[in-house]
């Protein structure tokens, strides 16, 4: 039986992933913090191999990697939400980049030699022109957010160790992904959160929002770990590949598509507080490469991605 790590295991993506591995016949290991919630593993969570570990420490990184001897990683464990990175942009930098460098130098010191899958993402991006979209993977990277400059950080360090020493890394940038499970502060999920205590009746009738005309390219997360899946199968060691629909929304249609699953009457208020120092206002990815080279697609529409989502903050509450 194949061994998969999974770095934060415990997260919105982490989990499904787990989900997906147990059903494809691997047997999934994972890492967590103290502090983590195991509650997005209900279900499964006997089925999996935990240990508790801190991504800065490097001794716990190396006894891990040398107890488990996997045959896939898939590092998913980061500081991940943008908007915490500029109240903490050294705890960003630290857990991110830090992290990475201490799962490669584990890996490279091991008797094992497996196949790791880097989670980038969009937000490397940043600044994109108008003639730049979509965006392929060759666009010029200007980040614009210490998040961002985190993300480019894992990545290079990663191609680094491949070219110098042979490790079987392959980077994804994955664009939005949201779904089930999705955390509280991501904004598809904080709205259908809003809008189920609305329904409940535990909230006021009002919707707080930031950056409406922000253009987003979501793809469902069950979708997204599938591709995980084909990376490591498929792709190239020291590759780069966009993962996304290929279709982008503004934040204002995905509010609306949600507050029509909704018989409330929602008045909409922007707080300043929701609004970042700089924001990135197109995400619009071109996946050709990865869908040639794999034969995956996205197969989940983002209306039942939505639909979802909102069903789970309505059990939740």
């Amino acid at each position: 039986m194949k061994k998969a790590l999974i770095t934060g295991i415990t997260g919105f993506v982490g989990s499904h992933l787990a989900e997906f591995l147990l059903n494809e016949g691997v047997a999934v290991y994972g890492t967590v913090r103290w502090r983590s919630k195991k509650e997005n593993l209900d279900g499964f969570v006997d089925k999996l191999k935990i240990s508790e570990m801190d991504l800065r420490d490097a001794h716990s990184m190396q006894t891990l990697i040398d107890e488990v001897k996997p045959d896939y990683i898939f590092h998913l464990a980061a500081q991940s939400f943008v908007p915490t990175s500029w109240n903490s942009p050294s705890e960003t930098l630290t857990t991110n980049i830090i992290g990475n460098l201490n799962l490669l130098e584990a890996v490279k010191k091991s008797d094992c030699d497996p196949v790791i899958q880097i989670a980038g993402s969009s937000e490397e991006y940043g600044l994109v022109n108008p003639d730049e979209v979509p965006i392929k993977e060759t666009n010029p990277l200007r980040p614009l957010s210490p998040y961002g400059v985190s993300k480019v950080g894992q990545e290079l360090l990663s191609i680094q160790y491949h070219m110098s020493y042979g490790i079987k890394t392959i980077v994804t940038r994955a664009f939005n992904h949201t779904g089930p499970r999705r955390g509280e502060f991501f904004v598809t999920s904080n709205f259908a959160k809003q809008i189920a205590e609305i329904e409940q009746g535990s909230k006021e009738p009002v919707m707080q929002v930031g950056n409406l005309e922000a253009k987003r390219d979501f793809t469902d997360v069950r979708d997204v770990v599938r591709a995980y899946w084909y990376t490591v199968n498929k792709c190239e060691y020291g590759g780069v590949y966009n993962i996304c629909s290929g279709k982008s929304v503004t934040i204002q249609y995905m509010l609306n598509l949600l507050l029509k699953m909704s018989d409330k009457k929602i008045e909409i208020k922007q707080d300043p507080s929701r609004m970042r120092p700089s924001d990135v206002e197109v995400l619009h990815g071109d996946c050709s490469r990865f869908m040639e080279k794999t034969g995956w697609k996205p197969e989940i529409p983002f209306e039942k991605t939505m639909k979802d989502l909102l069903n789970y903050w309505r059990e939740k509450v």
